[in-house]
């Protein structure tokens, strides 16, 4: 889990335009959320340790590049999202390219982001 915020917001859009399509989420103060990230890695078990990567690995991969980067910030302000709207479903992809070729073992299938307990999304790389 994480805590971030950030501010809906495109460029390209007029302050009316942005208001209607992004509502409260274009507060110009942002706001925040309380990530679950989840990811599912893929492969086959080793026979020996009966798992496809290791846990401890995997979550210094995850704590590394997902944590430390972007707990406590603000998404506006990472350069991932200098040309892109720091949207959840953004955000879920960008965290699949971080962690795409960094698994210790197995291959990372999908990244899950839950925002709020009412919605998540998912992505499975292109």
């Amino acid at each position: 889990m994480l805590s971030a915020s950030h501010r809906l917001h495109a460029d390209g859009l007029t302050p009316e335009a942005n208001r209607a399509v992004y509502g409260k989420c274009n507060n110009p103060h942002g706001h925040g959320h309380n990530y679950t990230v989840e990811l599912l890695v893929g492969g086959p078990v080793d026979a020996e340790t009966g798992m496809v990567t290791n846990l401890a690995d995997l979550d210094r991969v995850v704590r590394e590049r997902v944590i430390e980067r972007f707990d406590r910030r603000n998404l506006n302000d990472d350069e991932l999202f200098a040309d892109a709207v720091p949207t959840t479903e953004n955000f879920c992809r960008a965290l699949f390219t971080l962690l795409e070729h960094a698994l210790p073992a197995g291959k990372l299938e999908q990244v899950r982001v839950e925002e709020t307990e009412n919605n998540f999304f998912e992505y499975r790389g292109d």
